[in-house]
């Protein structure tokens, strides 16, 4: 049986959020992944890395995996009636519906996450409270059929519990393995209880302007 994996790939979104996952399904022997979108032009992430979509809104099949990343660009697709709708359609037929990051809100503001618990980027924990869902701090949470991540690099270990669930945690290994996934940053100030005050006061100032525009859509 093909498994089919449709991320989501919008202007600005954070492109380690979509190409993690991508390349965890995109080792799974047979499996189709595409990058939907509402046409097939190239657009750019948020670091500035070209990509191309795959298959438009119009024609993109079911998916047994949708999955929305986040990224400045999520702010754009809050009132995106043509996306919003297209993702609670593919979420009917889907398996998993997933996000990694900020694509949580996008899944939020699609009426997918009301009375689910589900995690995001550490820095956008307490807007999910805006969409009726229990925020909870971890990396990746499941609850049922939805799976969400947390912030950037999380993608790998989400796009691994996915294909857990779907094929079994031997395979999943062999994905793991093949990969060479063994962490070891070099520092450990991967999270706010981790980081010095200095660092966490610098993060946070650079995430502000995105954070100010997201706080401005729920006011």
């Amino acid at each position: 049986m093909t498994l089919r994996f449709g991320l989501l790939c919008f202007p600005n979104v954070q492109q380690l959020d979509l190409t993690a996952p991508y390349e965890v399904f995109a080792s799974v022997p047979g499996a189709e992944v595409h990058l939907v979108w509402k046409d097939l032009d190239f657009l750019r992430s948020a670091t500035g890395l070209w990509l191309k979509p795959t298959v438009r809104f119009a024609d993109a099949p079911d998916f047994d995996v949708i999955c929305v990343p986040g990224g400045a660009g999520v702010n754009a697709l809050f009132h995106d009636k043509e996306t919003l709708d297209f993702l609670k359609q593919k979420a009917d037929m889907a398996r998993f519906v997933t996000s990694v990051c900020t694509g949580a809100l996008v899944l939020g503001q699609a009426g997918l996450l009301s009375g689910r618990r589900a995690t995001t980027h550490w820095n956008a924990l307490d807007f999910l409270a805006h969409f009726g869902a229990t925020a909870v701090n971890e990396r990746v949470v499941q609850d049922g059929t939805l799976i969400t991540a947390g912030g950037v690099t999380s993608g790998i270990d989400f796009g691994l519990a996915v294909i857990a669930q779907l094929l079994g945690q031997e395979d999943a290994e062999a994905i793991q393995l093949s990969l060479e996934y063994a962490p070891a940053p070099p520092f450990g100030a991967g999270l706010p209880e981790t980081a010095s005050a200095q660092v966490l006061a610098m993060a946070r100032a650079r995430m502000q302007g995105s954070r100010r525009e997201r706080e401005a859509l729920f006011s």
